[in-house]
């Protein structure tokens, strides 16, 4: 099956909320210096003002389910919009520590809300044959949102004097020139069919089917209708029950071991680390720059085998890599090597953790529920998610002032752990439709 103009546009639109969440997360790494001048911060309160968009990241994750049961995916990616626009508005506005803090707070909601909303969409609009890879494609724009926060971020201090009381404002309020244009191209993308389906909806459903280029759509009508129907009979059936313990058990380990690969420390302090070893300012920017790049090529690698391979093989090769990577990195800094030997080890950690974990999170946590609870899973796997990461990036800089050394040396361990439990007990979903994966699972 051909993936038609009209769904990859629409596949294409509601990943740019990926793309937002990308650059939202990486901007404030070219930040973190300035900002511990500016408002005087110790390396406590500049965690405290990183994960201060990872408090609202839980909250909106944790939040963003029931409005997405309730409105629609369509409306609330359009208020995700809203949200991120008004955050970086009031980043760039900031007249205390406070304000900042408010206003990345209002971002982290927008952000934990994307990761849940934007990866459902697109794989309720997806064929199973074609579903990896499109929901991939939310992956792909994260990485490219944090190639563009690093790019921007050189730009910018390149174009402004270097230091100026303005740079950093420039830094993170040009994130609203990309929320306002995601909430343009939102207007014209069709609803979930299967959000249709289960409003009564059902030939506006059809409809959407036959233009997303579905081959069969009164079968995969059916299948919808089919496992919808537990819903409609026993719409307050419990979430935390004994039947769903092996998708949430699932959900909780990915999402778990995502964060503590160490990632979103790097992603937030990738200019602080450069600088640990050595870099001066300009020349830590660009290094950045090198690592989104490889960022980048690396998860379109991985887009183009992930439905080939399949999940679980591609977390067994770049976990395998993740860990040799933590440990040269952990080497380099335990010894005072720093300059080529870390830049290579993280280039080598990025290109791993694109070719993995980084792509197949958000395809496997949108897979593994079924119909009737998948907002309230992927809700549970993006709160986990953003719960250690919110965990990691407030405790990095402490732990980096008096170890660099011990933070990666940690995070290689819990590779080690991580690929033990993939052998053990993850499954494969390559190629298997979403109601046939609930099956798999045992799940009636």
């Amino acid at each position: 099956m051909k993936i038609n103009r009209y769904l990859l546009g629409s596949t294409l639109v509601a990943a740019l909320g990926g793309f937002l969440f990308g650059f939202d997360t990486a901007v404030i790494s070219g930040t973190t210096e300035a900002l511990r001048q500016v408002f005087g911060l110790t390396s406590n309160e500049l965690g405290f003002t990183v994960a201060s968009a990872l408090i609202g990241t839980i909250l909106g994750s944790l939040a963003a389910g029931r409005p997405a049961e309730k409105l629609g995916r369509k409306a609330v990616l359009r208020w995700l919009a809203v949200f991120y626009f008004i955050s970086a508005v009031g980043c760039a506005m900031a007249w205390s520590w406070s304000a900042l803090l408010i206003s990345r707070f209002l971002g982290g909601l927008a952000i934990g809300g994307a990761s849940v909303v934007s990866p459902m969409y697109i794989a309720e609009i997806s064929p199973a044959e074609k579903r990896g890879r499109l929901v991939a494609v939310s992956q792909l724009n994260i990485v490219l949102g944090i190639l563009f926060a690093y790019f921007s971020n050189y730009v910018i201090a390149a174009l402004i004097h270097a230091g100026s009381a303005v740079e950093w404002r420039w830094m993170l309020g040009v994130v609203a020139i990309p929320a306002a244009l995601f909430f343009l191209f939102l207007l014209p993308i069709p609803e979930s069919p299967r959000w249709l389906v289960k409003q009564h909806r059902r030939e506006e459903a059809r409809n959407i089917l036959n233009r997303l280029g579905n081959p069969n759509t009164e079968a995969v009508l059916q299948e919808i209708v089919e496992s919808l129907h537990e819903e409609t009979v026993s719409a307050s059936e419990p979430f935390f029950q004994k039947k769903y313990y092996r998708p949430i058990l699932l959900a909780f380990m990915v999402a778990t071991f995502n964060q503590l690969s160490g990632i979103n420390a790097l992603i937030y302090y990738t200019a602080d680390i450069f600088r640990m070893a050595g870099a001066a300012q300009s020349s830590a920017l660009f290094q950045s720059v090198i690592i989104g790049f490889t960022n980048l090529i690396f998860t379109l690698v991985a887009m183009t085998v992930i439905d080939r391979f399949g999940r679980k093989v591609l977390l067994l090769i770049g976990t395998s890599g993740l860990v040799v990577c933590l440990l040269l990195a952990a080497y380099a800094f335990y010894n005072g090597i720093g300059g080529r030997l870390v830049l290579i080890s993280l280039i080598g950690y990025i290109a791993c953790f694109a070719f993995s974990q980084g792509s197949v999170i958000w395809v496997f946590l949108s897979e593994i529920f079924p119909n009737r609870i998948r907002a309230k899973g992927q809700a549970l796997g993006s709160f986990t998610h953003w719960f250690w990461c919110a965990g990691v990036s407030w405790t990095y800089p402490v732990i980096a002032e008096h170890s660099g050394g011990q933070a990666f040396a940690f995070f290689a361990a819990m590779m080690l752990l991580e690929l033990f439990l993939i052998v053990k007990f993850l499954p494969e979903t390559k190629g298997v439709s979403l109601e046939q994966i609930q099956r798999q699972l045992g799940i009636d």
